[in-house]
């Protein structure tokens, strides 16, 4: 499906030419290995992961690396962007495959009547417009099942800026914060950073954060 509305002007820019042009950008073996090594950092403390959600998977190289550390893992992917999702389509089930932006979706029911065990974006949310990110964390948080991993450009204060000349198209803040401080029940298990001098597995000075969903009404 190709959508051709959009509530704001960050979803049309990546639904359109310059989404396309991304997918050249990222697609090799490095990124692969570096992804492979991210992931296994990342999550480390989350033990066996079964089935996870990524929202904006582009053609799915974190999804790939993931399947390379969890073989038996089932997956599900949110694009907007509809040469995207026709490569993801390639390799995964279409029904695992939610050609949609993230705001058009309702969470449970992207992936039956069970949730996913890890919910994941990686240089995503800092590309949502930032009036609709509260819409976007109430989503993250009622698709997973345990695990939400929040992989962005981190800072202390909400900033924008320009990306490949672009204005609004790029936030940094603290994303993982915003989502603690409104939702309780989300523990932090661990964080960190990885360089883009890396000198064998680099990413984009990606901060992670991996958090845990905690039962809202445990029993006593």
């Amino acid at each position: 499906m190709k959508h051709e509305m959009y509530r704001t002007e960050q979803e049309a820019f990546w639904a359109g030419t310059f989404g396309d042009q991304y997918i050249a950008r990222n697609q090799n073996a490095q990124l692969l290995a570096s992804n492979i090594a991210f992931f296994s950092r990342a999550l480390a403390r989350a033990g066996k992961i079964d089935s996870c959600l990524e929202v904006g998977a582009n053609v799915g190289m974190n999804l790939r690396a993931l399947k390379w550390l969890y073989p038996s893992q089932e997956q599900y992917a949110v694009e907007i962007n509809h040469a995207a999702a026709a490569e993801l389509r390639k390799w995964l089930p279409d029904t695992s495959v939610l050609e949609h932006s993230i705001l058009d979706l309702d969470f449970p029911g992207a992936t039956g009547d069970a949730c996913c065990d890890l919910v994941f974006t990686k240089g995503v949310l800092i590309h949502i417009n930032p009036d609709y990110l509260e819409n976007v964390y109430e989503k993250l948080c009622s698709a997973t099942g345990r695990y939400v991993l929040l992989c962005e450009y981190y800072n202390p204060v909400p900033v924008s800026v320009d990306y490949r000349g672009h204005a609004q198209r790029l936030y940094k803040r603290d994303f993982a914060g915003e989502m603690m401080e409104r939702y309780p029940f989300l523990e932090l298990l661990d964080y960190g950073f990885v360089y883009r001098r890396d000198r064998a597995f680099p990413q984009d000075d990606i901060t992670w954060f991996l958090m845990e969903k905690k039962a809202v009404d445990a029993p006593r």
